[in-house]
């Protein structure tokens, strides 16, 4: 019985060093590595066509892949909202990268809107939310200050 008990000690450790030594055993308690799609809003000021209905947004892509924006939804304090679906001939942000998109509204962009229409206004907060190519949204607020 004893003999026995030692085969299989050997036997196992035997098995432990040459998982050890080919690397298997890294690899198989390796975390996997997810992909994911993060952008941050680092400046926005309203114009330079009309103040009243562009907001200019410098987008820094922090995440893991390419992100492309297809549409955007811009809406005031009182839940009126202008929709851009689809919205063209935007550039791709790959990671660690960062780039200007125009959020147009009222007449100027032609979109559609849900409750009342209107325009950027000083001293107020509007939120605006972008969709990605892969479904991810992403809300920023933005303060019209002059």
């Amino acid at each position: 019985m004893a003999t026995l008990l030692m085969v299989v000690i050997v036997v196992a450790a035997s098995v432990m060093v040459f998982v050890y030594a080919t690397g298997l055993f890294g690899a198989l308690t390796r975390a996997p590595s997810y992909q994911k799609e993060a952008l941050g809003l680092e400046f926005s000021s309203f114009g330079p066509i009309n103040a009243n209905s562009n907001a200019t947004l410098y987008l820094r892509n922090t995440g893991t892949v390419p992100i492309t924006l297809v549409s955007y939804f811009v809406k005031d304090a009182s839940g009126n909202q202008y929709a851009r679906t689809p919205w063209t001939n935007q550039p791709t942000l790959g990671p660690t990268t960062g780039g200007w998109s125009q959020v147009l509204i009222s007449s100027i962009c032609s979109c559609p809107y849900t409750g009342t229409a209107f325009t950027f206004q000083i001293g107020q907060s509007y939120t605006i939310t972008l969709t990605s190519s892969l479904g991810s949204q992403f809300s920023f607020s933005v303060v019209r200050y002059s």
